[in-house]
């Protein structure tokens, strides 16, 4: 899935911006569908990043260990589908409706980071918020820097 450069003037064109989103977006749905497909990695994984034990959720009852797995599977998809949104909305990005198209992939990652992040540091789950961070900072750079060629 490669990114299309922006319909017009190929000189002057943020390929690497454009590109950067793109496999942020693809990395987005991966990530989604990692947390869908492979539940016992995954509790591995939030096990280590949460408690620093990747077998913490084995040590919970079944009840609680099969309603993380739901979550972590509706979180996923989730991921999935905001994540396919965003990779087609800069597929279609062009000159002439590119702030509009920034601008709106910057409020959904706003709309998720700020109560996401806000709720991880207020239930005591820091790790998340950094989680959060790093995802935030992918989908950011590339949004900053394409706000240069689009005003």
């Amino acid at each position: 899935m490669q990114a299309n450069t922006v319909q017009n003037t190929p000189a002057s064109t943020p390929t690497l911006w454009i590109n950067w989103l793109t496999y942020t977006a693809e990395f987005t749905v991966l990530f989604g569908l990692f947390m869908v497909l492979a539940p016992g990695w995954t509790q591995q994984a939030f096990g280590l990043l949460i408690f620093q034990n990747t077998e913490q959720f084995a040590a919970f009852d079944p009840q609680a260990t099969a309603y993380i797995e739901l979550a972590h599977a509706v979180m996923g998809s989730v991921l999935v589908g905001w994540g396919a949104l965003i990779f087609m909305l800069v597929r279609k990005l062009n000159i002439e409706d590119a702030k509009q198209t920034c601008n709106m992939i910057t409020i959904s990652v706003l709309l998720w980071y700020v109560p996401d992040t806000a709720f991880s540091l207020y239930s005591g789950f820091w790790q998340n918020a950094v989680l959060n961070s790093g995802f935030a900072v992918l989908y950011a750079v590339p949004l900053l820097a394409l706000r240069k060629y689009y005003r």
